[in-house]
């Protein structure tokens, strides 16, 4: 019954939505997502790893920018890329690691430079993301990235928060925006950035620390998230990616945050698994982007499996789609095939990514009833 209820789902929103968008963009980049997930979903676990609500807590909004979007912008603004065409610049995703693939983001994400170029943006992402039955999603943005190149803060979030509320009306889908701050800049730079974001609190709910890990450790930041905390910002991190385990304890104990973003290493000190496990302190795990980083050689080396089964709270989600190749179906279809998920588990990290999301008890109770009524109709 879950199948039938998806596919309809997915028809109804071909014949009735597509064509309404005044922007091609939309009907160019999304038409070719439908015609994907069709080819993709060839067999029942797919399609059951499609359609079970799911909740993203780890996407920079900026790494969903497809070459064709980012191509098609640049021409509306009369920029250039150092690339001549979309293929040419999808060639060039084949990173080292982090810092490889930093220096790629920053010159595609120059694009952006209007509130209709951050609008498409997130609501590219959005629709991808209700097609694949994401029903929450917590969205990192990098006010930095854009503000020290003249990109006023408030083009930034005008443009993202429209399409936020587009696509909960459109789709229904929940959002909640997390500003991070770029760990490789200074500690003085990451609190001017908090100064700007109070003005825009209605939607901003959390901070976070991204960017480039080695040599930039969390405590730095230490004055800021102390700041960010007294203004009542929730706060992640992205710690123990490439940083060592260290990096972890840091930004649980100096920036005193709820949730670890990334965090894989943390398996390589007992000590710090049995915090996380017992405190119940999330994991925003992102496989495809692992490997594509060169944390590990391939998904099957992967130790997701190894944390899930250590009882920590392990989420699957898609980090920079737009460079890594996949979205959080691939990702969720990744790990099942490699590491032998089974629907119990892949059930597991669908609950802990509510669970782990910053939504009310309440809400979070409304999405699990959802989820278990799809893993109840399966079973049936």
């Amino acid at each position: 019954m879950g199948k039938e209820i998806l596919w309809s789902e997915i028809l109804t929103f071909k014949r009735s939505r597509y064509q309404e968008f005044d922007n091609g963009l939309f009907r160019l980049t999304n038409l070719k997502n439908l015609q994907v997930l069709f080819m993709k979903t060839n067999n029942e676990l797919k399609q059951f790893i499609l359609g079970i609500p799911k909740a993203e807590l780890h996407v920079h909004i900026e790494g969903t920018l497809e070459p064709e979007l980012a191509f098609a912008i640049a021409d509306r603004n009369n920029l250039s890329l150092p690339f001549n065409s979309p293929e040419q610049l999808r060639k060039a995703y084949n990173f080292n690691n982090l810092q490889s693939f930093l220096n790629l983001y920053y010159v595609a994400s120059r694009v952006l430079q209007r509130e209709k170029d951050f609008y498409d943006l997130a609501m590219a992402y959005l629709t991808k993301a209700h097609l694949e039955t994401v029903r929450h999603a917590e969205i990192f943005l990098d006010p930095q990235t854009h503000t020290q190149r003249g990109v006023p803060f408030e083009t930034i979030i005008g443009g993202i928060s429209k399409a936020t509320i587009d696509a909960e009306k459109e789709f229904g889908i929940s959002t909640k925006l997390i500003m991070c701050f770029l760990r490789d800049l200074s500690a003085e730079s990451a609190m001017e950035t908090l100064t700007q974001a109070l003005t825009f609190k209605e939607w901003i709910i959390g901070i976070g620390l991204d960017s480039s890990e080695l040599g930039n450790p969390p405590e730095r930041f230490k004055n800021v998230f102390d700041r960010a905390h007294q203004e009542g910002f929730l706060t992640v991190a992205h710690a123990g990616e490439e940083g060592p385990p260290e990096y972890i304890w840091q930004a649980l104990e100096a920036l005193k945050v709820s949730r670890i973003d990334h965090g894989v290493r943390c398996i390589e000190d007992p000590e710090l698994v049995e915090k996380l496990k017992s405190e119940r302190i999330p994991l925003t795990v992102c496989p495809i982007s692992n490997v594509k980083l060169r944390l590990f050689n391939t998904i099957r080396e992967h130790n997701l499996k190894k944390l899930l089964d250590l009882g920590l709270c392990v989420t699957v989600n898609s980090d920079d789609p737009a460079y890594f190749g996949g979205y959080i179906f691939e990702n969720y279809v990744a790990v099942t095939e490699a590491l032998g998920l089974d629907k119990n588990d892949l059930y597991l990290v669908a609950r802990n990514s509510f669970e782990a999301s910053f939504l009310t008890q309440e809400e979070k109770e409304r999405y699990i009833a959802k989820l278990d009524k799809y893993m109840s109709e399966y079973r049936d």
